[in-house]
């Protein structure tokens, strides 16, 4: 009963994030400053991971690649592969639930606890779409882009570390990251951010929304929202991996 009751009040708040907005130019001007906050500001995480993931990546698949009959330039191609189909869709997805998601939650919630909402009700705005859904489109549109740069630099996080172990040259692994590319893996990737995007800012969202009480009830809300969020991006990548790869 509770998961029925959450998922009805999840799509009736989704309801009134999607109402007609009252003006248009104050939501420009607040997308923009979502876009920096949640989107920019997350770029330096991604790329620290990423170069660090393709580098363990790599000597992951060099060392279960042993046998003299594989040619050394799979080690490109595998390191390539896992970025794009998996870990720089889905795993940075389940990083960004952590680091967005709890943001998000914890901003709207205090601004619950402490009645603002219910100001900008009284005042006659409508708070859920005023405060979520530049959240929402900030989030759906920065995502695509982190996700080229975590392929980008966990390739070449590969690439140094590769080579700088002797786990396999540079032109092996260049040749790898080249050899029977797929471009449908990119675009099948592309398409679960977007989903993934969508739920790392409206599942926090949520539960910042209504929550009651104060600041430890917040906090307890944020881990709520990066626990539900996470499960849901699981869920929803074994949906889209069934449906889109068949």
């Amino acid at each position: 009963m509770n998961f029925f009751y959450h998922t009805g009040r999840y799509f009736t708040l989704l309801y009134q994030v999607f109402s007609r907005p009252e003006k248009h130019r104050v939501y420009v001007r607040k997308l923009f400053r979502e876009i920096e906050s949640l989107g920019l500001n997350s770029i330096g995480i991604v790329v620290i991971i990423s170069l660090f993931m393709g580098g363990i990546i790599t000597l992951q698949v060099a060392y279960n690649l042993t046998n003299p009959l594989f040619p050394s330039y799979l080690i490109g191609l595998g390191n390539r592969d896992t970025l794009i189909l998996e870990f720089s869709s889905t795993i940075m997805g389940l990083i960004m639930a952590g680091k967005i998601g709890s943001n998000i939650t914890s901003e709207i919630g205090s601004m619950r606890v402490t009645e603002q909402i219910d100001s900008l009700q009284i005042m006659g705005v409508n708070p859920a779409s005023y405060l979520i859904l530049p959240k929402i489109v900030a989030v759906v549109f920065i995502f695509p882009f982190l996700f080229i740069l975590s392929v980008f630099f966990g390739l070449i996080g590969g690439l140094i570390v590769g080579p700088a172990v002797g786990a396999v040259t540079a032109p092996d692994y260049i040749n790898g990251i080249q050899y029977l590319f797929t471009p449908y893996y990119v675009t099948f990737s592309l398409i679960k951010t977007l989903f993934f995007g969508f739920l790392v800012a409206s599942v926090p969202a949520y539960f910042g929304y209504y929550v009651k009480g104060g600041a430890f009830e917040v906090g307890a809300a944020s881990t709520k929202a990066v626990v539900n969020t996470n499960i849901l991006i699981l869920v929803f990548d074994l949906i889209l991996t069934q449906i889109l790869f068949t």
